[in-house]
């Protein structure tokens, strides 16, 4: 249970970080923040991997390119499905979900759940 809070705590602070360094991106306020660090953290979870299956080939057509681009897509689903949370178009959706898997990634090395 630890981890699951911890995982979303780390997701609403990469965020932010995103909200702070995008422009085109902006969020209404710290409820919509870790709201919207949740359907984000559950659509990398679930639907991610399974856009990841099916547009493989062009993914390996483009020497792994392409998931900038499903990354941007799953980016700004999120912030269709969250209100208050809004991307100014895929471009600034690309950047965001970039710099969300950068922050994150930095941020999980340094905070290790405790097992």
């Amino acid at each position: 249970m630890l981890g699951i809070i911890l995982k979303l705590i780390v997701n609403a602070v990469a965020l932010f970080a995103v909200v702070r360094l995008v422009p085109g991106i902006s969020i209404a306020g710290s409820g919509t923040l870790f709201l919207a660090a949740l359907v984000l953290g559950f659509l990398n979870a679930v639907l991610r991997p399974i856009i990841s299956f099916f547009t493989l080939p062009i993914t390996v057509l483009t020497l792994g390119l392409f998931t900038l681009v499903v990354n941007g897509a799953v980016f700004a689903l999120a912030a269709w499905i969250v209100p208050g949370f809004n991307i100014a178009g895929i471009g600034s959706a690309i950047l965001g979900a970039l710099v969300f898997s950068v922050v994150s990634f930095v941020l999980n090395i340094i905070v290790r759940p405790v097992e």
